[in-house]
C-alpha cells in the first residue's frame, strides 16, 4: 500500500510540474458557439479572442485540395447548395465552393451568428492567418479505414497537407491531430519535427500511453469524460501533453484544469478564456 501511495504522489506531483504553463486554449473549429464552423469568420473570431490554437478538420477535394470540413460529405444541417448533398472527395474544389455554409445557424449553438455567403475555406486560406500572432494550428485528417472512398491514401493526404503547411513555412507552429493513426506515421515520416496527437475517443483502452505511442505522438487527444489525474500524470511522467475534447462548460473545465490538462479545446473559446482568467489561470 505504501508503495502504491508513493507511485501516485510521484504522479501527482510529475502533473503539476508539467502543467506549470498556462492550459492552451484551442477553439474548437474555429468558434463554433459563436460563428458557422470551419469558416473564415470562425478562425478570425477564435484569433480577436486570444486562442492559443485554432483547431480544424480537413478533406480533400477531387483534384486534390485539401479544404476545411468536419464531415467528408457536406452536411445540409449547416451548408446548402441546389445541387443536394455531396461528397467532398467526389467534387472539384471549384465546384465546393458554390455550398453555403455560414447562412444556416446551427441549432445546437444559440449564440451562433449567421456569416452569409460563407464557403468552405482550404486549408491554405486558414494557414494565411499565421501572421495575426502566434497561435498553433491543430490540424485533424478527416479519414477513414473502412470508407476508402472518402479520401485519398493515407500518404498522400499527410502529402498534401504538409505541401500547404510548407508553403507558409509552418512546421513548427502545427499539430496534426486524428483518430486514424495512418496519417500520422505518414506525417512522421515526411517530417518528424511536426507535433503529432492521437485522438483518443475509445474508454475501452484507457492507457493515454500506449495509445500515443501507437500513434508514434507526443500528445494524447482524449474525449474529455476519460480523462482523470491519474492518467495525465502518467502521460505527463510520460513526457507527453494531454490536449482534451470538447467541453464547454465550466465543470466540465473545472475537472479538466484539476485533472492537471495542458491544453482544452472548447466551441466557446472566448467563454474559456475569461473563465481562465477568473481563475488566475491566464
Amino acid at each position: 500500500m505504501k508503495k502504491t501511495l508513493a507511485s501516485l504522489l510521484y504522479l501527482y506531483l510529475c502533473g503539476l510540474i508539467m502543467n506549470a504553463a498556462p492550459i492552451q486554449v484551442h477553439g474548437h473549429r474555429g468558434a463554433r458557439a459563436m460563428r458557422p464552423e470551419n469558416t473564415m469568420a470562425a478562425f478570425e473570431c477564435a484569433l480577436d479572442v486570444g486562442v492559443d490554437a485554432l483547431e480544424m478538420d480537413v478533406a480533400v477535394t477531387q483534384d486534390d485540395v485539401p479544404v476545411i470540413s468536419h464531415d467528408p460529405k457536406l452536411n445540409p444541417e449547416i451548408c446548402r447548395n441546389t445541387g443536394g448533398a455531396a461528397v467532398i472527395r467526389q467534387i472539384t474544389f471549384n465546384e465546393l465552393r458554390t455550398w453555403d455554409c455560414g447562412s444556416l445557424i446551427n441549432p445546437h449553438f444559440p449564440k451562433q451568428q449567421a456569416v452569409q455567403g460563407a464557403r468552405i475555406p482550404a486549408l491554405e486560406e486558414v494557414l494565411s492567418l499565421a501572421s495575426r500572432g502566434n497561435f498553433l494550428f491543430n490540424i485533424e485528417t478527416k479519414i477513414f479505414r473502412n470508407q476508402p472512398q472518402y479520401t485519398p491514401t493515407p500518404e498522400r493526404f499527410a502529402e498534401l497537407v504538409l505541401q500547404a503547411i510548407d508553403r507558409h513555412n509552418l512546421r513548427t507552429r502545427v499539430i496534426i491531430q486524428s483518430f486514424d493513426f495512418r496519417t500520422l506515421q505518414a506525417m512522421r515520416k515526411l517530417a518528424h519535427e511536426i507535433r503529432l496527437a492521437a485522438l483518443d475517443e475509445d474508454e475501452k483502452l484507457g492507457d493515454f500511453v500506449k495509445v500515443a505511442r501507437s500513434a508514434s505522438a507526443r500528445i494524447i487527444s482524449p474525449e474529455q469524460h476519460m480523462v482523470t489525474p491519474e492518467r495525465v500524470a502518467s502521460a505527463h511522467q510520460a513526457g507527453l501533453e494531454v490536449i482534451a475534447w470538447t467541453a464547454n462548460t465550466p465543470e466540465e473545465w473545472d475537472r479538466l484544469i484539476h485533472a492537471g490538462v495542458d491544453g482544452i479545446i472548447s466551441d466557446d473559446p472566448a467563454a474559456l478564456i475569461e473563465y481562465l482568467k477568473k481563475k488566475t489561470l491566464r
